[in-house]
């Protein structure tokens, strides 16, 4: 998904400008809430600084992986950096590269950047510094391997973080940011999933035409707030009659991820269910996804290494000739 150092249709640092009219005290939070967004920046900046190791394989010849996707995929924050451009904040600890270390491919190359939809598989991504390339350029008729971890940012995952903490203000114990999205009658974040769908089932048909003998993996969201329950306000400030809502759209996008998956030759790698339990309500060293203020090495409402170390064992559990696959 989308960190808060580049939005997905906005120049960069677009996300620590003013946005948006909301009432009240929502407004002075959300000044927070940005200020916040642009630390996380100066952050990212620094860790472009930053210089990583990459994993060694541990395995036999596995073929040529290419891992695509967002910052879900790229572990942004987590030490440490590799590749370019910097701004992408890919770790050496995000599962594209844990995987690599466990099937020992005789290549690999993440391409997966912070920020990324499903446009910039085709298109470029400008980051601070940089430009990612179109994503697909990295596979070749050769590739035997894909994952595709994508969809958040289709959805404007930044400003579904940034609206609903800063609305939960309002009212804490209500679900503002419900009321926000579904005003009118429709939900709109319902309908951005329904619209995401076709826009996967299109990058999925691309991988296949460009690697037409790689298997495809789509990976999903790993649970983010609590699976039941009403949260932990404002430990993670969400509303606590926001928290089911948003659970459902997540679990909406992930059930929109495996039945285009299902339809497009793909194979669905749910990181839902074994992360139930470890959502960011939770203490850290149980939390694999951080909240608003990270307390381990990671952005905000992203995969911690802890995070990242699961979606590569199911990831991982998925390719065949492993020992694990299912």
């Amino acid at each position: 998904m989308q960190l808060f150092l580049v939005t997905s249709e906005g120049p960069p640092h677009a996300s620590c400008c003013p946005a948006g009219q909301m009432p009240g005290i929502a407004l002075g939070a959300a000044h927070v809430i940005r200020r916040r967004a642009c630390l996380v920046t100066g952050i990212a900046s620094a860790a472009l600084l930053a210089v990583g190791s990459v994993p060694s394989p541990a395995s036999a010849d596995a073929g040529r992986y290419v891992a695509l996707g967002d910052s879900y995929a790229a572990g942004p924050l987590i030490p440490h950096r590799v590749g370019s451009p910097a701004a992408c904040l890919r770790s050496s600890h995000s599962y594209p590269y844990l995987v690599a270390a466990a099937i020992g491919p005789s290549s690999f190359r993440d391409i997966s950047c912070q920020g990324a939809d499903t446009t910039n598989m085709r298109r470029p991504e400008s980051v601070p510094l940089g430009t990612n390339p179109p994503q697909f350029r990295a596979l070749t008729r050769r590739t035997s391997l894909v994952t595709l971890q994508i969809g958040g940012n289709n959805i404007n995952f930044i400003n579904i973080v940034i609206n609903c903490t800063a609305l939960s203000f309002t009212d804490p114990f209500g679900s503002p940011c419900k009321d926000h999205y579904t005003s009118g009658g429709t939900d709109k974040l319902a309908r951005a999933i329904h619209r995401t769908g076709p826009r996967v089932a299109r990058v999925l048909k691309g991988i296949h035409r460009r690697a037409p003998s790689a298997l495809v993996l789509l990976v999903g969201y790993p649970v983010i707030l609590p699976a039941s329950g009403t949260g932990c306000w404002p430990r993670v400030p969400i509303a606590h009659g926001d928290v089911p809502y948003l659970r459902g759209i997540e679990r909406k996008l992930n059930k929109m991820l495996a039945a285009e998956a299902a339809r497009h030759s793909a194979t669905y790698v749910d990181t839902y269910t074994a992360s139930i339990g470890h959502d960011n309500c939770q203490s850290p060293g149980t939390k694999w996804v951080e909240g608003l203020v990270p307390t381990s090495p990671a952005a905000p409402f992203h995969p911690n290494a802890l995070g990242e170390k699961s979606m590569a064992s199911q990831v991982t559990a998925a390719v065949p000739g492993t020992g694990r696959s299912r």
